[in-house]
């Protein structure tokens, strides 16, 4: 099984693996970004759009973790501050983020422009579901293995995207199976608390981390 040899790698190979991992996130979820938000568009769908900018978060996410893995995994402390900022400024886009699902979500449902199927989407959506729960396992086994919470955190939002996708994955469906034009702003606003948890853990930081661990 692929986590019985992830534990019993030794720690170099954990660290270039958690560093690949992290690069085949950045790539996958910068085209997941720029494919969902264009189909979005195209499409009128809230949901796609706001799926495709969680994606340019995660990447942001991803790039201030690997710019600094080096000095994470030595031990070194003097990079806290720039990432616990980093943190921060994650978090606040995630806010931003939940405040646009919202609001676009609820002028569709009061009448707004209605959503139009997206095949795109919906493929899109299947690719996520089936690759997102093998990469953010795989980087939170290494984190765990390695002691790096930074890393298992990031992992994390990379398995809820997992959800996201499959939350995505209903409401375009419903859309184009069977006109439900409602799934589809009701998906995005499904999407909402899961965001703001994000944001929320990521606005606090590391210190409920430590309380969890121990």
């Amino acid at each position: 099984m692929v986590w019985d040899t992830l534990v019993r790698t030794d720690r170099p190979a954990l660290i270039r693996l958690s560093r690949l991992l992290l690069i085949l996130t950045l790539v996958y979820n910068v085209a997941e970004g720029f494919i969902a938000i264009g189909s979005g568009i195209v499409a009128g769908s809230v949901a796609l759009v706001g799926f495709g900018l969680d994606s340019f978060i995660e990447v942001f996410a991803a790039g201030v973790l690997l710019w600094s893995f080096a000095e994470i995994v030595s031990g070194e402390e003097a990079h806290e501050g720039t990432a616990r900022r980093a943190e921060a400024a994650i978090g606040v886009t995630f806010f931003a983020l939940a405040a646009y699902m919202t609001a676009q979500s609820l002028f569709v449902l009061t009448g707004g422009d209605q959503p139009e199927g997206s095949p795109v989407g919906i493929g899109l959506a299947v690719a996520s579901l089936l690759i997102m729960p093998v990469l953010g396992l795989s980087k939170r086994t290494c984190a765990r293995r390695l002691g790096v919470p930074a890393l298992e955190a990031e992992s994390v939002e990379t398995i809820i995207c997992a959800y996201l996708s499959f939350t995505l994955l209903v409401g375009l469906a419903l859309n184009a199976a069977v006109g439900l034009s409602w799934a589809d702003p009701a998906a995005a606003l499904a999407m909402v608390p899961y965001v703001l948890k994000e944001g929320w853990e990521a606005w606090r930081g590391e210190e409920e981390q430590g309380t969890v661990a121990a």
